[in-house]
């Protein structure tokens, strides 16, 4: 059953671009992946995290990150990813914690209506399977294979809060 994520929930683009989340998902699904750059655990997810995010950038979604820093901290952490992919910044946890995440890292599917459809908190291959494939689902795409030799093992995530 999807969430409500409170309507003042703002999401800030790596561009400096601000606003509601509702404003994000008027005409598209988000499929976004959450990260603390400051923890191990975010940083052994995100080729994995790539991966799948390139696999749905043709669907009728917008996929991208959510990163716990400032813009040039997030642009440190992902590399070349900050370009190719969509980035929202969240130094103060507030979208995160809009989005009722208590570990991170978490891949989240946030519905056009501004709810969250499916989340999946830490790396569970098949929590994440789980969500890929609703979001598939949704978008009559094809789910990317989760998964994959290359993915670490399961692992906990850290208190999405800090």
């Amino acid at each position: 059953m999807p969430i409500d994520v409170p309507a003042d929930t703002t999401l800030t683009a790596l561009t400096g671009d601000a606003g509601p989340i509702s404003q994000w998902t008027t005409t598209f699904h988000l499929a976004l992946v959450v990260v603390d750059p400051f923890t191990y655990e975010s940083s052994w997810i995100l080729d994995t995290a790539v991966r799948i995010l390139r696999d749905f950038s043709a669907a009728d979604c917008r996929c991208g990150f959510l990163a716990t820093c400032s813009a040039d901290e997030a642009r440190q952490f992902l590399g070349p990813y900050a370009e190719e992919l969509m980035v929202f910044v969240d130094p103060d946890r507030s979208a995160v914690a809009g989005l009722g995440l208590e570990s991170l890292p978490a891949f989240v599917h946030v519905n056009i209506r501004g709810q969250v459809e499916n989340k999946a908190e830490g790396w569970d291959p098949d929590a994440w399977r789980d969500v890929a494939e609703h979001l598939a689902e949704v978008l009559s795409w094809l789910r990317p294979s989760i998964p994959v030799d290359d993915d670490p093992m399961p692992f906990a995530g850290t208190p999405a809060q800090g």
